[in-house]
C-alpha cells in the first residue's frame, strides 16, 4: 500500500503521521454526492487504547 498521510494522532493505526492500517475505507459523510474532502470520512479510524 502506498504511504497515506494521517494527522489523527488518536488513531491506533497512526505511526509517525502515516497510516499503518491493512486497508482503508473512506465513505461519504451524510451526503449523496461528495464534491469536497470535508464531505468524506475515514471509516478505518480506531481509537488508541
Amino acid at each position: 500500500m502506498p504511504d497515506i498521510k494521517c494527522t489523527v494522532t488518536e488513531c491506533e493505526y497512526n505511526s509517525d503521521v502515516k497510516c499503518g492500517a491493512p486497508m482503508i475505507q473512506v465513505d461519504r459523510s451524510n451526503t449523496s454526492i461528495s464534491e469536497k474532502s470535508d464531505q468524506t470520512k475515514c471509516e478505518t479510524f480506531k481509537k488508541k487504547a
